[in-house]
Parts: C-alpha cells; sequence; structure tokens
C-alpha cells in the first residue's frame, strides 16, 4: 500500500474507534479550558495547513507558466473559491445534519483527501497550452490540491459552530475562534518563506503537509468527541435550527454588507501583490506578504477590543494613498502600497465585526463573507486583467475603501444621504473628464489644466465641508481619484495586458523615441529622431542591446568562432521584447525566438511600433511558450548562441536560473558555443546563487561581464550578463574584454527545481 493508503486506512481506523465512542451514551462534560484549547489548537493547525499549502503548490506549478505573477493571482482566486465551498459545505452540516453525522461524514472526507497525498503536478498537466492560461491554471490546481483543500477550509465556521453548541461559558460568542484560526494562517503565512521554503525542498514540504494532514484528522476527532460528550442535545432536531428561530432574522442589506465588506479587501490582497511582484519577482516571500497582512487584520478586527487606535486608522488612510501616488522609487511605493492596503483591510474587517450576526447565524456569517470574497478574488485575478490595461483595480478598490471609512456610508450616527454622495461623485467624475478631453482636444496642456483642476477641486471642497459633512470623505476620495489619473508627458501608443503582465509602447515628449514598458521596468526602445529633430533611417538597438553591450559582443564572438571552423551559426533567444537582437543577424544565419507571450509577438512584429523585426528579420521564426517547454524539443547542442533573456517588468523567471533549467539549455548548446544569461536587475544579485548552481553541472565554465560606460540613458544601458560554456577555450577570447572576469561560486546555495531562495538574492542587493 502507498503513503497515501496508509494515511487514509490510519485515519479510517480512528473513525471506526470513533464510531464506537460516539453512541448514545453522554460522558462527563469536559473541562472549560481544555474544551476551548482543544478547539483553539485545532483551528490553529487547520489554518496552518490550509495557508501553507497555497504558497506551497503555487510555487511547485510557477515553472509551468514561465514563473508570470498572474499565477498566484489566479491560484488565490481558486482557493478562495474552493474556501467558499468549504464553508457553504460547513453550513450544510451545521443546518441539516446532526452532530454526531457532521462529524462522521467530515472525518470521512478527511480519509478521502488522503488518497491524493503527497499532492504534486499531474502527469496530464505536463505543459499548458501557448498563451492565455487560465482556465488550464484552474484545472491543474482542482486536480492537484482541491480536495485536500477544501476539506481543510470548511473546518473554520464548522468547529466554531460546533464549540457555540458547547456548555462552554464562552460558546454564546464563539468569534474569538476566529483569531485562533487566523493567528495559525499568519505563522503559516510568515514561516514559509523565513523557514520552510529556504530550509527544505517542495517534495519534502509535500510530504510535511501530508503528516500535518493526517494529524488534523485526528484532531478533529479529538474536538468532536468533547462536543458530542459537553451535554448537548443531539438527535433529529438541530440545535443550530432551535437557535435561530429565536435570533434576530437575517435581512438582505445585512448579507450584501457582509459581501461588500469582504469584497474590498479580499481584492486588495491580490491587487496589491500584482502590483508588488510586477517588478520584483513572483516567489513565495512576496506572495504571502499581503496575505500576512491581511490575516493580521482579521486578528486585530475580529475581537471585542480593537488593539489599536480606530479613529486614527480611518485619518491615516487617505494620507497613505496620497503617499503612493505621489511617491518615486519601489521600496517607497511598495511600503505606502502595503500600508495602504492594511489600513484598508483593518477598517472593512472592523466594520464587517461590527455587523456580525447572533452566533445562531455564524456559518451563514460566513457563508456570505466568503461569496464577498470570491467576488472580490475574481475581480482583481480574473476580470480586471480584462477591464483594465493597467493595475488599476488596486487603485479602485482603495477608493471603495475610503467610502467605507465611518462617516460616509456607514455612519451610526444619522442616516446617509445618497443624493449628495452622487452629486460630490460626479462632480469628481466631471473634472476628470473635462482634464482628458481638454488634453486630447489640444485646448490646453493636461500638463497645466491637471495642476489648475486638483486645486479647483481642493478649494470647492474646503467650501462644501462646510455645509456637506459627509463632504469630508467623499472629497478625498474625489481628489485621490484626480491624483490617480495625473497625466503623462509621454504619449501612449499601445497599451495591451496579458496573463504576463501589462505592456505598453510609448513615445517620448520630444518624439524622439519609442519604449516598450512591462508593467514599470524598460524592455527596449528605438529611436525615431535624432537631436536635430531629423528622422532616424537606421534600426540601430538601444537600451541593453546596444552594438557595444555584452549580448551584441557576445553575438560577435559566437560568429567569429563558427567562421574559423566553418561552421553555420544558429542563434536562440528567449524573450522577444522589441526584436532588436534581430538585427544583429546575417545572411546563412538561423535565428529562432522563443516567446510566452502573444502580446509581445505582436507589438514586436508591427512596425508601426518597433520595425526592427520588419527591417532585419523579415520572416521571423517565433516559437510560443515557455522556453523550458519548448526548448525540450529542439536537438542537442544546436545552437552556437543562446541567449537567456525572459524577464517581465524585473520580475525574475526562476524557474529558468536552476540547476536543471541550465543543463537543459547546455544540452542544445553547441560545444564551442556560448550561453549568455542577461541577469540586470534594480532589485535583486543573482550572480551568487547563478555561480554555485553552474559549479554543479560537469564540464561548465562562466564568465561575468558587468559593462561599466558613460551616464545610462535609453540609448545605451549598462548590462550585466553571465556568459557560460561547455569547455574553457570557447569562453577564453570573453575573458580578454576589460569588463569580463570568471564567476567563482560563493557561498550562496544553489538553485534548482525543488529549491530557490529569491529573498537571499534580494538582501545581497539591499545590503551591497
Amino acid at each position: 500500500m502507498n503513503t497515501s493508503g496508509l494515511r487514509a486506512a490510519g485515519l479510517m481506523g480512528g473513525l471506526m474507534a470513533a464510531r464506537r465512542i460516539l453512541g448514545p451514551a453522554r460522558g462527563p462534560a469536559a473541562s472549560g479550558s481544555a474544551l476551548v484549547w482543544t478547539f483553539a489548537t485545532t483551528l490553529l493547525v487547520s489554518a496552518l495547513l490550509l495557508f501553507s499549502v497555497q504558497p506551497m503548490f503555487a510555487k511547485l506549478i510557477l515553472p509551468k507558466l514561465g514563473g508570470a505573477p498572474s499565477v498566484w493571482a489566479v491560484s488565490m482566486c481558486f482557493f478562495q473559491a474552493v474556501l467558499l465551498a468549504g464553508y457553504f459545505y460547513a453550513f450544510a452540516l451545521n443546518r441539516w445534519l446532526a452532530d454526531r453525522q457532521a462529524l462522521m461524514l467530515h472525518l470521512v472526507l478527511m480519509a478521502l483527501a488522503c488518497l491524493v497525498l503527497p499532492f504534486g503536478v499531474p502527469p496530464a498537466f505536463a505543459a499548458p497550452p501557448a498563451g492565455e492560461a487560465y482556465l488550464w491554471l484552474v484545472k491543474l490546481l482542482a486536480v492537484g490540491i482541491g480536495l485536500p483543500f477544501f476539506a481543510v477550509s470548511a473546518n473554520a465556521p464548522l468547529l466554531q459552530a460546533w464549540f457555540s453548541r458547547t456548555d462552554n461559558p464562552h460558546a454564546a460568542d464563539p468569534y474569538f475562534l476566529y483569531g485562533a484560526s487566523n493567528l495559525g494562517s499568519l505563522v503559516a503565512l510568515l514561516g514559509y518563506p523565513l523557514l520552510m521554503e529556504p530550509a527544505i525542498g517542495l517534495a519534502a514540504q509535500s510530504k510535511v503537509w501530508s503528516v500535518g494532514f493526517a494529524l488534523l484528522g485526528a484532531m478533529i476527532a479529538l474536538s468532536g468527541i468533547m462536543l458530542l460528550a459537553s451535554g448537548t442535545r443531539d438527535g433529529e432536531a438541530r440545535p443550530a435550527v432551535d437557535a435561530a428561530a429565536t435570533a434576530p432574522a437575517i435581512t438582505w442589506p445585512q448579507r450584501f454588507g457582509w459581501m461588500a465588506l469582504a469584497f474590498i479587501p479580499s481584492g486588495l490582497v491580490i491587487a496589491v501583490t500584482t502590483y508588488i511582484t510586477t517588478d520584483v519577482a513572483s516567489a513565495p516571500f512576496l506572495w504571502v506578504l499581503p496575505l500576512a497582512l491581511f490575516l493580521s487584520t482579521f486578528i486585530l478586527a475580529f475581537r471585542s477590543t480593537l488593539p489599536l487606535n480606530y479613529a486614527l486608522a480611518c485619518h491615516l488612510l487617505p494620507a497613505a494613498v496620497l503617499v503612493l501616488l505621489v511617491a518615486e522609487g519601489l521600496l517607497v511605493t511598495s511600503l505606502a502600497a502595503l500600508t495602504s492596503f492594511f489600513l484598508a483591510a483593518v477598517i472593512c474587517h472592523r466594520e464587517l465585526y461590527n455587523r456580525r450576526p447572533d452566533a445562531a447565524h455564524l456559518t451563514e456569517f460566513y457563508l456570505w463573507m466568503s461569496l464577498g470574497g470570491v467576488l472580490g478574488g475574481v475581480f482583481s485575478a480574473i476580470a480586471a486583467p480584462q477591464l483594465f490595461t493597467s493595475t488599476f483595480e488596486f487603485t479602485l478598490l482603495i477608493l471603495l475603501a475610503l467610502l467605507c471609512r465611518p462617516g460616509l456610508l456607514f455612519d451610526h450616527g444619522r442616516p446617509f444621504s445618497w443624493q449628495r454622495l452622487a452629486a460630490i461623485g460626479g462632480a469628481g467624475l466631471a473634472l476628470m473628464t473635462a482634464i482628458a478631453l481638454a488634453g486630447h482636444a489640444g485646448l490646453v496642456s493636461a500638463r497645466t489644466l491637471y495642476p489648475a483642476m486638483v486645486i479647483g477641486m481642493i478649494v470647492a471642497g474646503l467650501v462644501l465641508i462646510r455645509a456637506w459633512p459627509e463632504h469630508r470623505n467623499a472629497f478625498l476620495v474625489v481628489v485621490i481619484a484626480g491624483l490617480s489619473v495625473a497625466p503623462s508627458g509621454d504619449l501612449t501608443l499601445y497599451v495591451e495586458r496579458s496573463f504576463f503582465g501589462t505592456h505598453r509602447v510609448t513615445l517620448l515628449s520630444d518624439g524622439s523615441m519609442r519604449t516598450l514598458l512591462h508593467g514599470t521596468t524598460l524592455h527596449g526602445a528605438i529611436r525615431v529622431k535624432d537631436s536635430s529633430g531629423q528622422p532616424v533611417a537606421a534600426a540601430t538597438p538601444a537600451t541593453y542591446y546596444h552594438p557595444d553591450s555584452p549580448m551584441a559582443r557576445g553575438v560577435a564572438a559566437a560568429r567569429a568562432a563558427f567562421q574559423a571552423q566553418v561552421k553555420p551559426l544558429h542563434v536562440g533567444i528567449v524573450g522577444l521584447g522589441t526584436g532588436s537582437l534581430a538585427c544583429y543577424a546575417q545572411p546563412g544565419e538561423t535565428w529562432r525566438t522563443y516567446e510566452i507571450d502573444p502580446a509581445v509577438v505582436r507589438i514586436a512584429t508591427d512596425p508601426k511600433l518597433f520595425d526592427f523585426i520588419a527591417r532585419c528579420l523579415p520572416d521571423p521564426d517565433i516559437v510560443l511558450g515557455d522556453a523550458r517547454q519548448t526548448l525540450s524539443h529542439e536537438a542537442a547542442s544546436m545552437f552556437g548562441y543562446l541567449v537567456i533573456d525572459a524577464f517581465s517588468s524585473d520580475s525574475i523567471p526562476v524557474h529558468l536560473l536552476t540547476a536543471e533549467a541550465l543543463t537543459l539549455f547546455l544540452d542544445k548548446l553547441d560545444p564551442d558555443g556560448l550561453l549568455a544569461l542577461h541577469i540586470s536587475n534594480r532589485y535583486l544579485d543573482l550572480a551568487p546563487a547563478l555561480a554555485s548552481t553552474i559549479a554543479l553541472i560537469p564540464g561548465a565554465v562562466a564568465a561575468q561581464v558587468t559593462e561599466r560606460g558613460p551616464v545610462e540613458s535609453l540609448d545605451r544601458a549598462p548590462s550585466r550578463v553571465i556568459f557560460v560554456a561547455r569547455k574553457a577555450s570557447a569562453l577564453a577570447p570573453l575573458l580578454q574584454w576589460p569588463d569580463a572576469r570568471p564567476l567563482t561560486p560563493g557561498n550562496a546555495r544553489p538553485w534548482t527545481d525543488d529549491y530557490s531562495d529569491v529573498l537571499s538574492a534580494l538582501a545581497r542587493r539591499v545590503w551591497r
């Protein structure tokens, strides 16, 4: 019998033992403190498993989809949907089954879930489809981890409902147990990137989680036994139904209010994660930080006494959002974004707690709250990329959170005036529309009109505050909304948002260059006018790919080596960008590009945007798909020069830098060829980890080229490239360059498909 079968058999054995215990006879009630500690510990362990498996499984499937930030966004959306299903399952058990029956059914479900453990990627999902992969990813999540996650997701409301029907003195208000659940979630989210991920690989993590799942099954059985021994009625009549009959009825406005207050922070946790990971890396330590903040707000808000100044938090939120909108630099904007998100979640969750129902309606409350969370996740992960061409969903949800501050939509002191809110919002939208129309019509410079409009809004707002008390809050919303759409000096020519990020082609305000931005990072440029304003005829690669760049010199070095041996040169490029490297191709050579994002292909092959391909390689050979999947089908020793330059914004595709990936790339490299790894990055120092990783590969030799030159410009940007070869003679000409040196391994741990540590790479950059 396999390990999953043994675990299931063990859990079924415990089930049968529990069934013998759960006879009609009643034992003495469990002591109050033992009961509380048992339920609280079970909830903590359940939450620990629930929230550790999310980054764990998402990291497992990340290489299948090019390391895209959308992998986590869609995964979060899936987990929220399964959580909703789990909450409905708990609601159904609590509503229609006796406690003994509910306990037995839940333990059977836990036993069945053991059969699919330890989890992994099923063989049927070896390769994703080209292009958009939303549905494929959801199917993989459902098959790979769906059943165990569903089983664990029901525990928070189910165990709290069971506890509310015990004879414990705290049973009347069991919401305090939600704090224990969220504490376990927080420990899991912080412990995974800081302790588990750096210590052990994914295979071992899956086994550890499976053991914890079996332990949880035993703890649930113990909690159920204590419930049935606590003196509550257990028969055909349901205690929950009896209590609900005497509790205040739930109205539909209450339900919609719960959904709305859960929708905003749930959507924000995905939106802020996408906002941050676009520029650093799609990695668990960046995934879990916003989620940990999200859960901490539940711990803070779901208690009778809030351990922070709520009024101060409400006042700080607009200030944090204003800092976010005017700040520059990744560190400052990330801190402002996380602070704004944290304060918004505290406010929404506190208002949610203030509207909690009687304990008899506990499972229904969590059900509607979960539904709002799912809708928020669907909005940010799936709808927003189709609706917006940037991460505007983050700004929009923050604005909605501002409306949830007490005194506007939720003012307990007096009725709310929708008419005044509509007037304020309409005036703000009219002003922003005027800004856009005036700029497009060329009536006045948008840079001049915009500050004038903001000043006018502030002056009008200060006057109206005296007459309309609600205007204090709505006025802030309008001003912040205006700042969020501040006009840029550059003209946007084309913008498209795909599964892999947002691509924006802009023309500089002086009309001299077109640029390609992926997220906030420059991914290529072409000069269209010279310094005198005359059109430029030649298609000269710019930024990291200028004629004296390491990657351009690498082409020349590989070409010289192959010409000396009278061998044809085959060039492979992973990451198309603007297609500027194509201008180094010469007749008789074979050039093939590998690109995962169809949107990038559309941009690079449109001569109205970038004409490198049209001029230099008019019949391009472009292969769609993830590089590791597509290159695996190529012949061995095929390439004389292979470039790995597949960054999304500044986010690194970790799976292209592991020992397994580098082994694959070198297998496709001619013995006299060169592998070029572009590692220029604003936030991560990748060289030490790569040096140790390359050292694992027998026969591999490497050199690092750190380009130093004039002040960085769009025409010429210094870059950092690691060249790897299968033999030292292929690397010897490069080591003659003045900016090259041998790459020697240091103390960094090698990266593999089973282990990677982006956090250390970030720390090395910060402290360097």
